[in-house]
This record gives structure tokens, sequence and C-alpha cells, in this order.
């Protein structure tokens, strides 16, 4: 079978509109009607579907084989978020890239919509859109760089401060802001539009982010790249975040991820003090969890982030490859 880009070159050059690729990491059973609200939200727009099944043991493939046959399946090893993505987005020709979460659905707006608006903005490398939490509550996906401040403030919990400082946390809260378009640095990875050139000029996903922090990375390589990020409204999804309560091993990887990212972008006073900044926040979790349901979990979260950021505990995930980028093609 010839690939989406020998396709393209025997029908004269022409590309999708928008792929969207999606990784399974055994999430058939969030796949259905997150693949039915996909096709259904066309909006005129020529869309190449990919699910990455990331070495799935649930019936991933044979799922999207028998209910969506418009969709392709590409095999991944297990290597990350990033890698799949990667793997998933070196087969596809389309004008845009959409990396999608397989626990979203679409419930306002099209794509066709999307990339008009898109079209109409030839400065903006990569967007989001107002996302639902699954009970309905609209989820800040509007973010802000890491730094310093922002990791102190975050540590004193600055999101109950009466006055909400933007500089004192990563997340914009001001939900007013989410009913129109506006520049972000950042957005949520589980929604994230990609103009092809932006992606291209920018590099891939960086796969020694096993998961975390990858995103908040593409998104400083694009704004480095020249281009503008933005919140637009012109979509609403739902994701279904956060479905599996409080779980320390991901709590320790989103640790060790800042602690990857501080390495990789800050310089050695800026890199100690910013993570100073997470230990202390982690610490003071340890010890005052703080109000909400699993406190002991969080607690024991805390201690396991905190063994991770100061190396006495391995990455979660294990070492990272030593490169950005795998060789691509089949993994």
């Amino acid at each position: 079978m010839a690939s989406p880009a020998e396709q393209a070159s025997a029908e004269g050059g022409r590309a999708h509109d928008l792929a969207i690729v999606i990784v399974s990491t055994n999430e058939a059973r969030w796949l259905e009607p997150c693949l039915s609200t996909v096709f259904a939200a066309a909006g005129g727009a020529s869309l190449d579907v990919v699910v990455v099944d990331n070495e799935s043991s649930d019936g991933t493939r044979e799922l999207v084989s028998s209910k969506f046959p418009a969709a392709r399946v590409v095999a991944s090893a297990n290597r990350g978020f990033s890698h799949a993505n990667n793997r998933g987005a070196d087969t596809c020709n389309a004008r845009y890239v959409l990396f999608l979460n397989p626990d979203t659905e679409i419930v306002a707006g099209s794509f066709g919509e999307l990339v008009a608006a898109m079209d109409r903005r030839p400065g903006v490398g990569l967007a989001g859109v107002r996302q639902l939490t699954g009970d309905g509550t609209l989820w800040p996906t509007i973010r802000y760089f890491p730094n310093l401040p922002r990791a102190v403030g975050e540590a004193l919990a600055s999101e109950r401060w009466p006055l909400r400082a933007r500089w004192a946390g990563e997340r914009e809260l001001d939900m007013d802001l989410y009913q129109r378009e506006h520049r972000c640095d950042w957005t949520s990875g589980s929604f994230m539009l990609t103009r092809r050139e932006a992606l291209l000029s920018a590099g891939l996903l960086d796969e020694r982010f096993f998961i975390y922090s990858e995103e908040t990375d593409l998104c400083l390589r694009i704004k480095e790249a020249g281009w503008d990020i933005r919140h637009l409204p012109t979509m609403t999804i739902v994701h279904h975040a956060g479905k599996g309560g409080v779980r320390p091993k991901m709590v320790a990887q989103d640790a060790y991820a800042r602690r990857q990212y501080a390495r990789k972008h800050f310089t050695g006073p800026q890199r100690t003090a910013y993570l100073g900044a997470v230990l202390a926040r982690h610490a003071l979790r340890a010890v005052a969890p703080g109000r909400g349901e699993e406190p002991e979990a969080r607690r024991r979260a805390a201690r396991r982030a905190i063994r991770t950021l100061v190396g006495r505990a391995e990455p979660p995930f294990g070492q990272p490859p030593d490169t950005a980028v795998a060789p691509l093609g089949p993994s």
C-alpha cells in the first residue's frame, strides 16, 4: 500500500486539510465516542484520521478496523506519548496536524471551521480550543511558560489566593478569556492543532519526554521559530481527564519531566532556583496535602516526586532515550 506521501504525489501533490493523530495505549473504551464525534465534526474538511496503537492489548486495532474503516491504524512500540505521536505524524501529508487525546469528544464546532480560522491567521503555528471536563466544567488550558515566580506561587497554592496573579501560576484562571481568542505561551497536549510548516520549522515532539512537559517544550520551540500560539474558541471538546484519581507514578513523572524541561531550557542558576521551588511544592504537599480527596495518596505522590527530583528514584518510565527523535518509520 502506498504511503500518504506517495498517494499525495500520485494525486498531483494534493494534501488533506487536517491529519488527526490519536494515540491509544489500551484506550479502546474511549476511542469509539472519540472517533464518532471526530468524523461527525469534519465540517467539510478533508480528514486523515490516524490511530497510533501503542502496543495495546484491548482490541484497539480491531475496534478501529471494524467500526471506523475511514481511519488508519499505525503500530508503535510503547516508548511514550511523544514517540507515538511522532510515528503517527510521520505518516501524514496534511496541511495541519492535530494531536488529540483518545479520551476526548467534540461537542461544538467543526474542523472545517477551525481550519478556516487557522487559514485566516497565517502567523499562528499552534492552537488549542475550549475544553470541558466530564462534568461540564471549563478546564483552564491557556498556559504560561514555567519560571521561578510561577513555581513559587504554585508551591504556595496561588490558585487559592483571593487575588489571582498571572505571574504566580502557569494556568490562566480568568475564565472569561476562554470565550474569545487569546494569545498564550502553551496549551494542553490533549488538543494541539499544529500548522505543518510550524511543526517542520520547530521540530517534532521531543521523545525524551515520555509524557508531560512535551507540549510545553514544543510550544516554546514553535514560538522561538517565530510563530504565535493561540487559544481559539472555534471548537469545544470534552476531555475526560483525571479519571484515574491520584496516581503517585504520574505525579512523579510530572516532576521528572519538569526537571528535564529545566535542564533543556534554563541556565544553571535558573534551573537550580526553579527546581528548588518545585521541590518545595512537593515537600509542602507531603506534609499538608490540602483540601480534597485521597490525602494519603497525595502524600505518597509528593514523597515519590521528591525522591525522583533529587535522583533517589529512577525515572518512573525508565531512562529517556539519547536523542530527541528516534529514526522515523515503523518502530
